[in-house]
């Protein structure tokens, strides 16, 4: 293995319903955008990692996605590698490019993600997310989880009530059922709270009032967000990523290329680790990702300053942040409802309005946290800019297979 790996640049779009724009599109602006943040050219790059999920269902682009889009906006005569891991794909892809990097093969290589989700089909929109399941296994369990949501809720009275069906709309990820049915279980269990789950999107969404870049970027109180209406309960559409279009990248070096053009604003990788999920046993993915990270960094959750955690809903979060040892099992509702994760907490969450309202392209997911801890990192975040900042971490979950993720990232970052 080489010496210590380094992201010299970092770029991203705005996240948003972009009709008129392609895959094509959209690579353009974000590899101009990277390029320009750590002043290389193309010629620079001596491999890329190409991240998209659903361009082959939408567009029937498989195969080459990376090579079609990359050379359609000049990067041409390198290898590129195209990634597809479901929600993680673009941390996915970054992984690629350090593993690459630390092994010694190149010195400066290129990690994108690029999606387009907005389609005029919606039918086709919400359809395409089963592909991140065993599609058999998955319809099968998204609809027992939404008889079970459909039948009885908690009151908050110690009573129980009907939950009619016209309170859920029908155009809505299966994904969301199965964080639903988590949610109740947890409820169950340790006594998660709506409200818990409500104060939790309410931070994400005030969050990104403060982030320029992100799709959603109006603000949420509690009560606005216990009001919205229930896709599926616990969950309100507030509580909930929306679909999106977006790209994000970053420029990943090692230590020779950066003697040789050095930069005050580099940030330095300490872990990157990619985890697969089990189809049986206890759905651990995330503790078991988190404990090779930090081995990897030599750290642990006290060295922690801010974080981007994968709340595809506010659920997420809470699952995340405990099973990455942020707090005991059953304390993240408790975590987000003291303030520990708000942006002047003891460890801000989502500082970037996470996938709840930055957006949640799937394929650039990944790389539009990272993009937020670089900026925060570097200082440079404004308004939502976090006090401490030193050491970054990032959760990227993606899939469903047997009790838990198909796939997990974990990076540490580290301000050089």
């Amino acid at each position: 293995m080489s010496g210590d790996v380094y992201i010299l640049g970092a770029g991203m779009i705005k996240f948003g319903k972009f009709l008129e724009r392609g895959v094509k599109d959209m690579t353009g602006l974000v590899l101009d955008e990277v390029l320009k943040d750590c002043n290389l050219t193309r010629e620079d790059i001596q491999a890329a990692w190409f991240s998209n999920a659903m361009w082959g269902l939408y567009s029937f682009q498989h195969s080459i996605r990376g090579q079609v889009a990359l050379t359609a906006n000049g990067l041409q005569g390198i290898p590129v590698t195209n990634v597809e891991n479901a929600c993680a794909s673009a941390s996915t892809a970054l992984h690629g490019a350090w593993t690459a990097v630390k092994a010694g093969l190149y010195d400066c290589v290129l990690a994108i993600g690029v999606e387009k989700q907005h389609d005029e089909d919606r039918a086709k929109v919400m359809g395409s997310f089963t592909a991140a399941t065993d599609v058999e296994e998955g319809r099968q369990r998204a609809a027992r989880a939404r008889e079970q949501a459909s039948q009885r809720k908690d009151t908050g009275t110690g009573e129980k009530e009907t939950v009619p069906q016209q309170e859920r709309p029908r155009d809505y990820s299966a994904f969301m059922d199965f964080y639903a049915s988590g949610a109740r279980g947890h409820m169950e269990r340790y006594g998660l709270t709506q409200q818990q789950l409500a104060i939790i999107a309410a931070k994400n969404h005030n969050n990104s009032t403060m982030n320029p870049l992100a799709q959603y970027t109006f603000p949420q109180t509690v009560e606005q967000v216990m009001n919205d209406y229930v896709v599926a309960y616990p969950l309100t559409r507030a509580m909930c990523a929306p679909i999106g279009d977006g790209a994000a990248a970053a420029i990943v070096c090692s230590e020779e290329f950066l003697k040789q053009h050095p930069s005050g604003r580099v940030i330095k990788i300490r872990a990157s680790v990619l985890q697969g999920g089990k189809r049986t046993g206890p759905g651990d993915i995330g503790e078991r990702a988190a404990k090779q990270a930090f081995n990897t960094a030599g750290l642990g959750p006290e060295d922690i300053d801010v974080m981007e955690v994968h709340d595809a809903t506010a659920y997420g979060e809470i699952s995340a942040m405990e099973a990455l040892g942020f707090c005991e099992r059953g304390g993240g509702g408790l975590m987000a409802e003291r303030g520990d994760t708000a942006l002047d907490g003891r460890i801000p969450v989502n500082t970037s309005g996470g996938l709840i309202s930055r957006g949640h392209p799937i394929g650039a997911s990944g790389l539009a946290q990272i993009y937020e801890l670089v900026v925060q990192l570097r200082g440079e975040a404004g308004q939502r800019q976090v006090k401490n900042h030193r050491i970054a971490m990032t959760e990227n979950g993606g899939g469903t297979v047997g009790p838990g993720e198909a796939a997990m990232t974990i990076h540490i970052l580290e301000k050089v």
